[in-house]
């Protein structure tokens, strides 16, 4: 069984939530990527998500904008990243999630990406800018590969096409809460509710919640309604304040580890029910 399915089905068998904390591997260079991946398992994380630095990221917000140019600064690849993925299967067995584009899966080759990633200790992709109605080679190499392919579904997903993307998605479906980009503020929780609501009649798959997660109110209020939190531009904007200082992975874990409490119920469902602050 594939860590990401694992994963959810230890925490579905608990009634626990998964927080699925997002970095930019390569920032501010790919051994504190090492260090921090490790801090963040040890406050809690269930899931980490890799960004792969990329020159035209169309999903992206200025803050991981940013990440990715740094870490581009160091020529962080694809090789590069799936090498430290290595380095980490022998210190930890979290699981690791990749998100890319296509343009870099393509020129790297699918069938050697998907072998490599695999032999690496990869879980799976991430690929908003590929529709599944283009990527069957991918599809596939994820099928062969025990990786999962996992899709992105947003608030203006018409049902027909939810339906589809419930289907095919392996591991959990990705919901963007919000149209628009990483780091955008997320106001509408009453939407988003229904719209999950919607989505469980179509597929008994995870649902995880991304984009406009910033506060630990904010991840508590999601959880009550998905199998997971996705926070990356407010774990980014801290690496990007405190990239410098020699606590870094100790300034991040603290983040994570609020953030992991509230997914948890640490904090009060206020949130969910009477409106979420917002910073």
């Amino acid at each position: 069984m594939n860590r990401i399915d694992k994963t959810f089905a230890q925490l579905r068998s608990r009634k626990e939530k998964a927080l699925i904390p997002y970095i930019m591997a390569g920032d501010p260079y790919l051994e504190r990527t090492e260090e921090l991946v490790l801090a963040m398992e040890r406050a809690g994380a269930d899931i980490i998500e890799l960004g792969v630095p990329f020159s035209d990221p169309i999903a992206d917000g200025p803050v991981i904008q940013r990440a990715g140019q740094r870490a581009l600064k160091w020529k962080t690849g694809l090789k590069d990243i799936l090498r430290l993925v290595a380095d980490i299967r022998k210190k930890s067995e979290i699981p690791m999630v990749l998100m890319t584009y296509y343009n870099p899966v393509l020129k790297f080759g699918i069938e050697t990406l998907f072998k490599e990633a695999a032999a690496c200790g990869v879980d799976g992709l991430i690929i908003p800018d590929l529709p599944p109605e283009e990527g069957q080679a991918v599809r596939d190499r994820s099928r062969r590969s025990g990786l999962n392919w996992i899709l992105l579904a947003a608030p203006t997903t018409p049902p027909d096409r939810l339906k589809l993307l419930s289907g095919r998605t392996q591991g959990f479906l990705y919901y963007v809460s919000l149209t628009g980009i990483t780091g955008a503020s997320l106001k509408n929780f009453s939407e988003v509710k229904a719209r999950l609501s919607a989505i469980r009649r179509m597929t008994d798959k995870p649902i995880a919640v991304g984009f406009g997660v910033s506060t630990p109110d904010q991840a508590n209020a999601l959880a009550g309604m998905a199998d997971g939190v996705i926070v990356g531009s407010a774990i980014v904007r801290l690496i990007e304040e405190h990239m410098d200082d020699s606590d870094l992975p100790a300034v991040i874990a603290a983040f994570v580890k609020q953030l992991k409490q509230a997914v948890a119920g640490g904090r009060t469902r206020r949130a969910a029910q009477s409106g979420v602050r917002h910073s």
